[in-house]
């Protein structure tokens, strides 16, 4: 296996030959990957859905559709970076600039527009993150416990010289490149509380 990805009850394998393996729960048919897929790069696990990226830059997706969450768009290309949210999906274009699609109704496939320059993404619940060159992040999405903000981002004021970023379900993370975590929104259950000498992390 050369990477792993989960989803809400379904977890993913890609294989060094470039196939994916799948295996949990199967309601929706997120685990019945398609049977010609092959040349796969990454792999993304959503809430009932799964994205493939293969080596020509093309996305496949396969599982629950009922907010059009695997309905890659015709003319996607060119794309070296997916992920899967709860009910939308994302992927990342060579261009450094960002394409969304699914569920909408907070935001979440809404990419801010003029967004460009960006290295790496990740989608949470109903919010999503890009990693810019230049080390900062945009957020959209819904923001009812402050993840993020449509279209604007309110990531911690002075954030930047972050080489890694991270979501979940109502909060993210942020790694910076001294080692240190910036984690931010949701704190009920203490998961933005980044204890105290946590540094020296890579990515």
């Amino acid at each position: 296996m050369v990477a792993i990805a989960a989803g809400e009850y379904h977890s993913l394998a890609l294989k060094a030959d470039g196939t994916v393996v799948a295996w949990g729960r199967n309601a929706w048919g997120q685990t019945s990957v398609p049977a010609d897929l092959g040349s796969v790069v990454a792999i993304a696990g959503g809430l009932e859905h799964s994205l493939a990226l293969k080596a020509d830059g093309t996305v496949v997706a396969w599982g629950k559709n009922d907010f059009g969450q695997t309905s890659v768009p015709a003319d996607l290309g060119s794309v070296v970076a997916i992920a899967a949210g709860s009910l939308q999906s994302v992927a990342l274009k060579a261009d450094g600039t960002v394409v969304a699609w699914g569920r909408n109704d907070a935001g979440q496939a809404s990419v801010p527009v003029g967004l460009s320059g960006g290295v790496a993404i990740t989608s949470g619940f109903l919010h999503s993150l890009a990693l810019k060159a230049d080390g900062t992040v945009v957020t959209w999405g819904k923001n009812g416990t402050g993840q993020t903000s449509v279209p604007a981002s309110i990531v911690p004021a002075g954030l930047s010289s972050v080489v890694a970023i991270a979501a979940c379900d109502a909060h993210s993370l942020a790694l910076k490149s001294d080692g240190t975590v910036v984690a931010g929104e949701e704190n009920s259950a203490g998961e933005t509380n980044v204890p105290t000498g946590v540094t020296g992390m890579v990515p």
